[in-house]
């Protein structure tokens, strides 16, 4: 029994109805069951997006922090019943080790628990690696939060890792030759507005051929300094640089845009010929420091905290806990806020939270033991990031021609010169809300988080669409890409489709994609750091082929 596909999929020729209405929910008649590793944000909003997206199941969770992993168990696997074996683990190690067993008990003809069929990555993300390639050969399907690693050394490997996985016809799960797919959380693709702006662009060609994109991406002012100033994404050299962190999203939405072919096209990509970047840590460094604050490193010793509007307790508190919002980014400063303010009420939560923001270090504090954590109530012109919070990438496509159908000659359609512009800005009103133009040889298009407005040049018409605005993370797009992923999931499992298939049908993008978009991150940074134009052709043989020849 198939599911129900009432959800647009992001490969297929669409109707525009279809992107102006929710999805319905995408009912299986063997629900994948799920295992979740890592319960911090983004393991909730996957196992959230599943659950109500999908009828799958949310059978395991790997945490090892035991506050985040018994409240994520509540919430989404065992309910108000105590956990059973195989419902818990202190690490993805221990699930490893477990499901090992498990096989084997199965095998020997013993009753056992339900396997995992796909597993949600969702660690920090200097440990994707050691996750993925620690998991690639067990076949079961694989969705890794983004970016897919911090350094492009670490992506190269995931991708041997899981093409050697793919590659090994030798591999099967309880004797039956098993094959998977792989899903990376470039969510942007999956919210109903976005899908619609591609097929406007590239189905419909509501304004001709593309000639360039400019596309920007609003951090916010608070939140920069609560995930890139005081936060786990501060230093470039425990994470990755912010173009990473924060916009690989956004590097892939361009890419997805002018670089892959439209649906059902059958063309190769159309790769881009060179690009270049800009950026650096233009506000948040000591040079900028009011001198009203003096020698504080923190704000509830600050003289000028009244007075800043980065003051901590102005943002997790009176913007958020005092709001009575006890979940992110108040969650980040300490896991079990909400519990507190659950059960002892505000005041005591408020306390607690002080406490929290009260932690200060001193200049005999090691330097190691400052970097080793996030400080949520220091001072943002004293933090010890690195990573900018104002950066430009432009990249640069040339003519690419292709022969056409009928041999007539080569053909420049999608495949001619155009150029794409990224703006990464933390000094925002909106966190996180897209917005930009697309600028054709008939017309414009101009979008943000909620509206695409589409002008002809012809007819001087301008017509307004405004997709389905889903709930959840990313305009939808948590929910769009676990939908999808697991309509795979399923389509595989169920023998329907081939992995292959279902890669393209249900998730559009195959490891390939995702590791070149993540590798022209590192070619914008190269570009970045070494004032150069970098040439992407050969940028790619030096840095990338020689490292995957023989597997891409």
């Amino acid at each position: 029994m198939p599911p129900s596909a009432t959800a647009p999929s992001p490969s297929s020729a669409l109707n525009e109805d279809m992107f102006l209405k929710a999805p319905g929910t995408q009912l299986f008649l063997n629900p994948p069951h799920i295992l979740i590793i890592g319960a911090g944000s983004r393991g909730s909003a996957y196992a959230k997006a599943a659950l109500s997206s999908t009828n799958s199941i949310v059978a395991a969770i790997a945490e090892p922090i035991a506050y985040k992993r018994a409240e994520f168990g509540r919430k989404y696997v065992w309910g108000k019943e105590q956990p059973e074996l195989g419902q818990e683990f202190e690490g993805w190690q221990e699930w490893v080790e477990y499901e090992k067993r498990r096989r084997e008990r199965e095998r020997i003809g013993e009753k056992v628990e339900s396997a995992i069929d796909a597993v949600f990555v969702c660690v920090l993300d200097e440990m994707h690696e050691e996750v993925v390639c620690g998991i690639a050969g067990l076949g079961v399907h694989i969705c890794c939060e983004k970016p897919l690693a911090t350094r492009l050394q670490s992506c190269v490997n995931i991708f041997k890792a899981l093409q050697s996985a793919k590659q090994d016809t030798d591999r099967t799960v309880n004797g039956e030759k098993k094959e998977t797919i792989f899903g990376i959380c470039h969510v942007l693709r999956y919210s109903p507005h976005n899908m619609m702006l591609r097929n406007l662009v590239l189905d419909k060609e509501v304004i001709g051929d593309v000639l360039s994109i400019e596309h920007v991406e609003p951090v916010g002012w608070w939140h920069f300094s609560h995930s890139y100033v005081r936060g786990n994404w501060r230093k470039e050299s425990k994470t990755a640089p912010s173009l990473l962190t924060k916009s690989c999203h956004d590097i892939d939405f361009i890419l997805w845009m002018l670089c892959s072919p439209p649906p059902n096209a059958g063309s190769e990509p159309h790769l881009p010929s060179h690009l270049s970047s800009t950026g650096s840590k233009k506000f948040f460094r000591k040079e900028r420091k009011p001198e009203a604050a003096g020698n504080a490193t923190n704000c509830l010793s600050c003289p000028h905290e009244k007075d800043c509007l980065y003051s901590a307790p102005k943002i997790y508190h009176e913007r958020h806990l005092q709001q009575g919002n006890t979940g992110w980014p108040v969650n980040i400063v300490n896991p079990e806020i909400e519990e507190v303010y659950n059960s002892a009420g505000a005041a005591t939560a408020t306390k607690q939270l002080f406490r929290d923001l009260s932690e200060d270090y001193t200049v005999d504090t090691p330097v190691t033991e400052v970097e080793s954590r996030p400080w949520f109530g220091r001072c943002v012109w004293e933090a010890d990031n690195d990573v900018c919070d104002d950066q430009s990438v432009t990249i640069t496509w040339e003519d690419d021609p292709l022969l056409s159908e009928n041999d007539v000659g080569p053909t420049l359609k999608g495949r001619g010169a155009k150029t794409a512009h990224l703006h990464m800005v933390a000094f925002t009103e909106k966190i996180c809300e897209r917005r930009g133009r697309i600028y054709g040889t008939k017309g414009e298009i101009e979008y943000d988080s909620t509206t695409i407005s589409v002008h002809e040049f012809a007819t001087g018409e301008t017509k307004v669409y405004k997709p389905h605005l889903a709930a959840g993370g990313h305009g939808g797009g948590d929910e769009g890409l676990a939908r999808q992923f697991l309509m795979g999931v399923e389509a595989v499992d169920s023998k329907r489709m081939s992995a292959a298939d279902a890669q393209r049908e249900f998730l559009g993008c195959d490891l390939e994609e995702a590791f070149r978009s993540h590798a022209m991150v590192f070619a914008a940074e190269d570009a970045r750091t070494k004032r150069q134009v970098v040439d992407w052709k050969k940028w790619w043989a030096d840095q990338v082929e020689a490292q995957l020849h023989g597997w891409w």
